[in-house]
């Protein structure tokens, strides 16, 4: 009896071991080819002679060719500056492709950053969504719930969102945890008093407290992602300041 016992539990163990090694993996093989694409598309600028006046805010640059070269779904370039989130946002014909398959078409639980499909693809809706998982390893927007903590949202309070037509800076007002079905998936056709209530709840509802201002005239990106709870989500919401830049 002890023996059987015993070859059970080596058998438990030995499946749990190699369950274990196959997420290691496919998270190794997602975290690498997201590696390889920064490499290529992400242009390094170039070094300024110092000088005495203040450095210009230059925007991330990205090689939007190469990047629809490999995926033409590609829509935009997302870069957080506080933490370590640079990754391609692609946009596909319905919201379950990208769940499962990368930006390079390869089925791999990291999936991709991806747009929400109805969503206008120059960004020009009054709240874009933007997906992506919620890695243990941290990759695609593992690191988001960091805002939860104010010394991580005072280290920049700001965002990139890099298009093939300009980029645009975005100042996040809101962090929060929301339901999966809750009101801050709620899109609009055109800015109005109701857009306005939606900004005015979302501002209500942050985490972390801040002094943006946000309008109906604002055009907004929540970007949202698990929690490890399936019935909630966590959300972190950011306006487009006016500047583009090239």
């Amino acid at each position: 009896m002890r023996t059987v016992v015993l070859i059970l539990c080596v058998g438990v163990f030995l499946f749990s071991a190699y369950q274990l090694l196959h997420i290691y993996m496919e998270y190794k093989k997602g975290s690498d080819e997201y590696d390889a694409i920064k490499d290529v598309a992400v242009i390094e600028p170039a070094q300024e002679e110092e000088t005495e006046d203040e450095p210009q805010l230059q925007a991330p640059q990205i090689d939007f060719e190469a990047l629809q070269a490999t995926n033409p779904d590609v829509v935009g370039w997302l870069e957080l500056e506080a933490i370590d989130i640079s990754y391609p946002i692609v946009k596909g014909k319905d919201n379950d492709k990208y769940l499962h398959y990368t930006f390079e078409g390869k089925k791999n639980a990291a999936g991709a950053i991806f747009m929400e499909s109805t969503n206008k693809s120059d960004f020009s809706d009054c709240n874009t969504i933007i997906y992506g998982h919620n890695m243990k390893n941290g990759s695609m927007f593992g690191k988001l719930k960091k805002f939860q903590r104010e010394d991580v949202y005072s280290v920049s309070p700001y965002l990139w969102i890099c298009t093939p037509d300009g980029s645009y800076r975005y100042e996040i007002f809101s962090y929060h945890t929301t339901s999966a079905t809750g009101d801050t998936y709620t899109l609009f056709s055109a800015p109005g008093q109701e857009f306005q209530q939606y900004l005015e709840k979302m501002k209500g509802a942050s985490e972390i407290d801040n002094e943006v201002q946000v309008s109906q005239s604002d055009k907004i990106v929540t970007l949202s992602t698990c929690t490890g709870n399936e019935k909630t989500r966590c959300a972190l919401q950011a306006k487009r300041r006016p500047e583009v830049y090239k």
